[in-house]
Parts: structure tokens; sequence; C-alpha cells
């Protein structure tokens, strides 16, 4: 089939779109893609071709309404100048308002209504976060409408768009994103204890690793650092990966108010989030929201227990006191969690760390090719 695939940045560093990746580099010989993006990681050059979008990336309110207008007047002028017609159009969410397919990662109305005003998010970028979801949520009922099938990563997130949409039922597909266990076990000439102390972690600390591109309110970071400030555990030490220059900078300057200046380390955007799994002992997301969360799997397979709220995804996976902990949304269900942790001896940690990485398993790249290999040879 000739597929046209609309996503915003299609890279390994964008959620959404290293799960078009993967579909694209697994089966580029099978089926034709052009990428309407910003940004395209080609990985088929001869294969693929990549159509480009002409906007800024942020804010992603503005960023919405441009690509839904620039995207379809590039899609037209590609067949205009090819003369070609595609079997399939395949979008992100309500990112389009025409297509097949809509590969659904997040129920924008559904978070508006249930959590985001727990996320915390304030200031002008809360403001644009909330025009971005509310963008969103103003056109999912007519893209979802429209569409013949919705592919979602996990159970519960097809349990909540049929819920908020009930015409929904009975054209939604799960597909759950690819993992590289492979690529995330840890090689064993790691040098871990170098790597710990160049982060300011002695052995006998217990290190906990916190990853977000973003939105550091809705992921949990607050109830961490609350949880933290009430335990008084020196020993007991956090790394922040992610976050924009001026995101990173004003969370350092709130955990130095609180008391966890020598306890947190805030490390920025990292091209390879790899090193700081494999030098943790504890993977950390309390998230109000979450629809898959690559990240925790990726930890899981890296060989770290996790401590989580019940994320839609991970559910599928996670274990309590085998895997993991399973805590409560709350600042003393983080803490209570936190305690149990420090209650372990280390070889129990590392227990808990083999059971995620066998419980994720199932989650393989090749599995994911395999189910959206599946998905089109039904469709055509």
């Amino acid at each position: 089939m000739r597929i046209a695939l609309f996503d915003y940045k299609v890279v390994p560093t964008n959620p959404v779109g290293s799960c078009h990746l993967a579909l694209v580099r697994g089966l580029c010989q099978e089926h034709e893609f052009t990428v309407f993006s910003l940004e395209f990681a080609n990985p088929c050059p001869h294969k693929a071709k990549h159509v480009r979008i002409f906007l800024p990336g942020r804010p992603l309110a503005a960023l919405f309404w441009g690509y839904y207008v620039l995207a379809p007047l590039a899609y037209l002028a590609h067949r205009l100048i090819w003369g070609r017609r595609f079997d399939l159009v395949q979008m992100v969410e309500s990112n389009l308002s025409f297509g097949q397919v809509a590969y659904v990662h997040f129920c924008h109305r559904a978070y508006l209504r249930s959590h985001w005003k727990g996320s915390g998010a304030r200031g002008l970028r809360g403001f644009m976060r909330y025009l971005d979801h509310l963008f969103h949520a103003w056109m999912e009922p007519f893209v979802f409408r429209r569409v013949r099938w919705l592919v979602v990563p996990s159970q519960g997130l097809k349990r909540e768009l049929e819920k908020t949409y009930p015409f929904t039922r009975g054209k939604i597909h799960v597909i759950p994103n690819p993992v590289d266990l492979d690529r995330m076990r840890r090689p064993v000439d790691f040098d871990r204890e170098g790597f710990r102390q160049r982060l300011g972690a002695h052995s006998e600390d217990v290190v906990m690793v916190f990853v977000a591109l973003g939105h550091f309110e809705r992921k949990g970071l607050p109830l961490l650092l609350e949880a933290m400030r009430e335990l008084e555990h020196p020993s007991l030490k956090l790394w922040v990966v992610g976050g924009e220059a001026d995101l990173v900078a004003a969370w350092r300057r709130r955990a130095a108010e609180m008391g966890l200046g020598m306890q947190v380390q805030f490390t920025g955007m990292q091209k390879d989030i790899r090193p700081f799994l494999w030098g943790a002992d504890l993977f950390v997301l309390p998230s109000a929201y979450e629809t898959f969360s690559l990240v925790s799997f990726e930890a899981a397979a890296a060989g770290l227990p996790l401590l989580v709220t019940h994320l839609y995804g991970v559910e599928e996976f996670m274990r309590d006191g085998e895997t993991g902990f399973v805590v409560e949304g709350s600042t003393q269900g983080v803490r209570l969690g936190l305690e149990r942790l420090l209650a372990l001896a280390p070889h129990q940690r590392e227990e808990m760390g083999r059971n995620a990485a066998k419980a994720v398993e199932g989650f393989r790249v090749e599995n994911f090719v395999q189910r959206w290999r599946e998905f089109y040879e039904r469709l055509a």
C-alpha cells in the first residue's frame, strides 16, 4: 500500500514519532510510506519519502493549528505535482481533518475533565499547554467519528476512549508500543560506580531516576520532591532527566528552596537516557496520566524496579511487590512507596528489577511490527 503518515516529528526523541519510526523501519520494504512532518529521521531513504512541513515546533497550541492548515496543503500539492494517490492516510490523534486511521496516544477531553486541575501547571507555560489540550479536545469528536480505525497503545486508553466517545466502540485496535529490549540491557562493561560518582551519588546511596521530556507537574515531580522532603533521608538521591533549559532552571530553584539541592540532580535533555537507567536503583513516575509511558517499559527492560501510580499500559505488566510498587497519586502515597523501597536490601531491589525485565519481554519491536503488518493486511 501507499501510506501517507502525518505526524509532527518522526524522530527517536518524540514519543509517538518514535513509534512511527519503528513502523516505517519495519515495514518500508512492504509498503510505500510518505511522511508529512516537521522532522523525519528517515530509516529507509530509498523507500520512504519525506514532505517537510515548515513550522516552528513551539508553542504546541500554535503548532496544532499551523499543522492543521499547512499539512493538508502540502498533501494536496504533493498529489498534484507527483500525480500520486494514497491507499491510506494515517494521522496522530486529532491533528488532521481527514484520513482513515488515527494513531491515538492521548485522550485530551478525558484528561481535561479528570486530571487537568490537579496537574499544577501555572503561568504562561501552563496556559499554552491548556490551550493545546483544549484545541485537541475540540477536534477529537469530529475526527474520531470520521476515521475508520483508531489505533491505541494500551487497553486502558481503549477503555477511556470508549467511555468518553461511545461511538468509537468497535473501531479501536490495540497495538502496544515497541520496546527495544536488547538496546536497553545494561552492558557488562558499563562503569556503573564511576557514572554514579560523576553525578554525586555514592555506592551506599539509593538513586531514583525520573525521566520526562517536559510536563513535570503531570508526571508527578512535585509529589516526588515533597515526599523526599518529608522523608528526610539524605542517602536517597534523585536524577531528573529531561526538560528544556528554562524548565530545568525553574525546577532546580524549587528543589533548592525545599532543601533538596544536595539530593536532586537535574541533567536536562539527553540524547541517550540509558546510562541514567543503568546507574540508578529505581525508576519513579508518579504520573497523573499516561497512556503507555514508553520510558517505564524501557526502565523495566533495563532491569530497574518501578515506583509508579496506576498507569495505562504499565498496568499490563506491573505487579505490586514483584516488579516494583504501585502507589497512590499523592505525596503520602509516594512517601509510603519510598519507605517500602528503602526497607528492601539491595539484592531484593535487584530481584524486582529482574522480574520487571522478564515482565516486558512481550513488548519487543518485532511484535509491534508484526501487529501493524497484520493490521494493514486487514485493511487491504
